[in-house]
C-alpha cells in the first residue's frame, strides 16, 4: 500500500465513538470512506465532514440482503473497497443468569452476526482483485473477559477467532486481516451506548454489577484517546505486513498480558495431568 492514490474505507459505525475517529483520521488524508449510520441525521452530518469523499448508508448490519447491497453499491461508484473497518457494535453488561436469550442474540446478531455479514458482502471483491485489508475492532474484554460482560466479551471473543481464522484463508489470496482490540476509549461507549440487562438479582450486587458501575462512573474519563488509536489504525492499515493482533492502550496491554500469563501459568501447574490421557502404547 506505497501509492499516493486515495484509499477507499468502508467503516461500520461512523456516527459516534472510534468509528467516526478512524473515519476523521482517514478522511483528513485525502481517502474516501463510505460510513453507515443509522439515522438521516446521521448520514447529513457525517458527509458533510468531506463532500464528496464522505459518504454513508443507512444500515442494519444484521440485514444480510441490506449489506450485499450496500457493498455491490459501494464497489460500482468507488471503484473497490480497499479497506473495511468491522466497527459496528455495542456492550452488554450484566451477570451471565441476568441476561435474557432474547439480549443475548441482539448482541450477537450485531456484534458478531453482522459483523461476518459485513465481511462476507466484501471477500468475493476482495478476492477478484487479490487485495485488500479487514480490520475488525474488537476488545480487550474479548481477550481477558471479567465479570459482568460475559456476553458482551463472548461476542468479541467470537470475532477474535474469526478473525483469527479469516486471516490463515485469505493471506494465499493478498488479502490482510488485523485484530484490533481496543482498552478504554474516551467515546459514548461507557455511557449512551452501553446497554445493561433488564434483569437484575441482588446476589451479583458485590461481582456482575461493579462492571456496570466502573464503566458508566468511569465514562468520559478513560485513558485512551480516540484520535490517536484512530491513527495507529491508519498505521498498520498502511504497512506491508500488518499483525494479525494489534492491542490499543495500556490498560490493554496489562489485562491481556495478565490473562496470557496466569493461563499459562496454569498449562504448567497442570501439564501431567493434560497429558496423562494418551492410550498407553
Amino acid at each position: 500500500m506505497s501509492d499516493t492514490k486515495p484509499k477507499v474505507w468502508w467503516i461500520t459505525g461512523v456516527s459516534t465513538g472510534f468509528g467516526k475517529s478512524i473515519a476523521e483520521a482517514a478522511l483528513a488524508r485525502g481517502d474516501i470512506v463510505v460510513g453507515t449510520v443509522r439515522k438521516a441525521a446521521d448520514r447529513i452530518a457525517f458527509e458533510a465532514l468531506a463532500p464528496g469523499r464522505a459518504l454513508s448508508f443507512i444500515l442494519d448490519v444484521t440485514d444480510d440482503d441490506a449489506v450485499k447491497r450496500a457493498a455491490s453499491i459501494i464497489e460500482l461508484e468507488t471503484g473497490g473497497i480497499d479497506i473495511l473497518v468491522n466497527n459496528a457494535g455495542y456492550g452488554l453488561v450484566g451477570a451471565v443468569e441476568e441476561a435474557s436469550a432474547a439480549e443475548i442474540r441482539a448482541q450477537f446478531d450485531v456484534n458478531v452476526f453482522g459483523a461476518i455479514s459485513v465481511i462476507q458482502s466484501v471477500l468475493p471483491f476482495m478476492r477478484g482483485r487479490r487485495a485488500g485489508r479487514i480490520i475488525n475492532v474488537t476488545s480487550v474484554s474479548g481477550l481477558a473477559p471479567w465479570m459482568g460482560t460475559g456476553i458482551y466479551g463472548a461476542s468479541k471473543f467470537a470475532l477474535e477467532c474469526i478473525g483469527q481464522t479469516l486471516a490463515e484463508e485469505v493471506k494465499p489470496l493478498g488479502i490482510k486481516v488485523t485484530n484490533v482490540a481496543p482498552g478504554g476509549l474516551r467515546t459514548d461507549f461507557a455511557t449512551r451506548s452501553l446497554t445493561t440487562t433488564k434483569t437484575e438479582i441482588s446476589d451479583y450486587e458485590p461481582t456482575a454489577h461493579l462492571a456496570r458501575k466502573i464503566l458508566s462512573g468511569n465514562g468520559g474519563n478513560e485513558n485512551g484517546d480516540p484520535v490517536k488509536a484512530a491513527n495507529a489504525v491508519l498505521q498498520i492499515a498502511d504497512v506491508e505486513e500488518p499483525p494479525m493482533h494489534l492491542l490499543l492502550g495500556a490498560d490493554a496491554m496489562h489485562y491481556a498480558g495478565r490473562t496470557i500469563a496466569g493461563f499459562q501459568m496454569e498449562m504448567a501447574d497442570w501439564a501431567s495431568l493434560t497429558v496423562s490421557i494418551a492410550y498407553d502404547k
